[in-house]
């Protein structure tokens, strides 16, 4: 037993001085971050004023991958190093695995949407929630079903994907604003992002951080139910429907609701979120086939619509994994943590030093699992320095990278539900509405300073020295680890 410990505490070993030697490859460099400021400035700053100005689609006038393209052109200006090692680290970036693993998410979630569209599955569900919901809770309903299937699922963008055209099909029907609605669904899709023990971002956090996922979904579970609970009487108090949308006849099929269902139970029951999308493909195919909304050529035109439908974040996620490889391999993210840690003076602090490294970074690279990668070994380094408890750690490094993956307006989930709007609504319409992501920020900002959901890892403190709870320590007895030092 003893040995196998001693093996599991070696490999851990092996596996920190690996990340170390990537976090620490490069010298703190101001000037590498010129590039994301450019890719930023660009993207924005075209997105702001086309839409000032009053133009449709403001934010697709000039298109995000090609804002991401300009930022990758002049880092291979900005940056120091012949052309060659530049554009294998970019490459490298592109083709890193977690960029990939969503790509394809991107391209499964597509083709389940637009498939279960082509068949009717929409317009039943919709039709659905129309006749039993009350016109009063349509919104709230919308909240609640985006975070259930985000936490059952473990993927936002998937969710967004899966629910944004119903969401946008009840507005319609029930004369409710586009914004918030799509506020509804952002709020609900990061809730699940955040909560889910299947997440990317769960996982990250918690491997970087050395804890249990139970442990980080317990202190989630507590930050996040409060702005749950509120958001839905916000949502039952402005989020009602100006028309009576309930009465009347809203014909539906249950059997065309069924691929909502099954994916939502594939992924409660553990199912692997890529078998789940594939599956619910194949079988919505096969009712579209059944009912005859669907021949085998317009099922395959289905999916592949789907497909075309996120080519933009397909190559916008692409682009800014180059770009930000080659950003933090000239010491651009170096640079950021460094400055970062200058302002850490004690517990609190160290806190809100984890929590705006991980912000930051999420802005930079518009994916909050990277951006946890990135900061996860200097996250653990503060923790021992600073004591703070690494269940802790990598609950904030989830909370707050799902929180501004939520509101940056080039975020994948933004452009994915913007998008369903069809130029109808713009990310900064939208953003006054996510109401549960601004209570969540305040939520996890108080626990700083009001730790209201550290009550379990009070009772089973941190062993820094063993670098597990106490309770797992041999001989422990519950005893306090206040007293030790990293």
């Amino acid at each position: 037993m003893k040995e196998r410990e001693e093996l599991e505490k070696e490999v851990e070993m092996d596996v920190r001085d690996e990340k170390e030697q990537v976090t620490n490859q490069a010298k703190p460099n101001a000037l590498a971050l010129i590039p994301f400021i450019v890719f930023v400035a660009v993207y924005l700053g075209s997105g702001i004023i086309l839409d000032m100005s009053g133009m449709e689609m403001a934010f697709y006038q000039f298109p995000a991958p090609l804002a991401a393209a300009i930022g990758a052109i002049t880092a291979f200006f900005v940056i120091k190093g012949n052309f060659e090692e530049k554009f294998e680290t970019f490459v490298a970036g592109c083709g890193d695995s977690n960029i990939i693993i969503m790509c394809i998410i991107y391209l499964l979630a597509g083709g389940f949407a637009a498939t279960c569209k082509a068949m009717g599955g929409i317009d039943s569900t919709v039709n659905l929630g129309l006749t039993y919901i009350p016109p009063e809770y349509l919104a709230a309903g919308v909240f609640v079903i985006s975070g259930f299937i985000a936490t059952a699922t473990g993927t936002s963008v998937g969710s967004a994907a899966a629910v944004g055209p119903i969401a946008v099909a009840v507005a319609e029907k029930a004369g409710i604003p586009l914004p918030l609605m799509i506020g509804c669904v952002m709020g609900g899709i990061m809730l699940g992002d955040n909560l889910s023990i299947i997440s990317d971002t769960t996982i990250a956090s918690t491997r970087t951080q050395g804890c249990a996922m139970k442990d980080k979904f317990r202190l989630n579970f507590w930050l996040t139910l409060i702005p749950a609970i509120l958001t839905v009487i916000l949502l039952i108090i402005f989020g009602g429907s100006e028309t009576a949308v309930s009465t009347g006849d809203h014909p539906y099929n249950l059997i065309k609701v069924l691929p909502y269902v099954v994916v939502l139970v594939t992924a409660v029951a553990g199912a692997n979120v890529f078998l789940v999308l594939a599956g619910g493909i194949v079988l919505a195919g096969i009712i579209g086939l059944f009912y005859g909304d669907l021949t085998a050529l317009t099922f395959a035109q289905a999916i592949y619509k789907g497909f075309l439908g996120m080519t933009d974040i397909f190559f916008l996620s692409m682009l800014t994994g180059g770009l930000a490889a080659m950003v933090n391999k000239a010491g651009g993210i170096s640079y950021l943590l460094v400055n970062v840690q200058r302002f850490i003076k004690g517990k609190n602090s160290a806190e809100l030093g984890i929590s705006a490294l991980v912000s930051i970074t999420d802005i930079a690279t518009a994916n909050n699992t990277v951006s946890i990668i990135i900061n996860g070994e200097v996250a653990k380094r503060i923790c021992y320095k600073f004591h703070v408890d690494p269940r802790r750690s990598a609950a904030l490094l989830s909370t707050f990278s799902s929180i501004f993956q939520g509101l940056i307006p080039y975020g994948a989930q933004m452009l994915i539900m913007v998008g369903f709007a069809n130029g109808r609504v713009s990310p900064l319409e939208v953003l006054p509405y996510c109401w549960f992501i601004y209570l969540l920020g305040i939520s996890a900002i108080v626990s700083v300073f009001v730790p209201f959901s550290d009550g379990f890892i009070r009772k089973d403190p941190w062993n820094f020295a063993e670098q597990k709870p106490q309770s797992q320590v041999e001989g422990s007895a519950g005893k306090s680890t206040n007293s030790i030092t990293a």
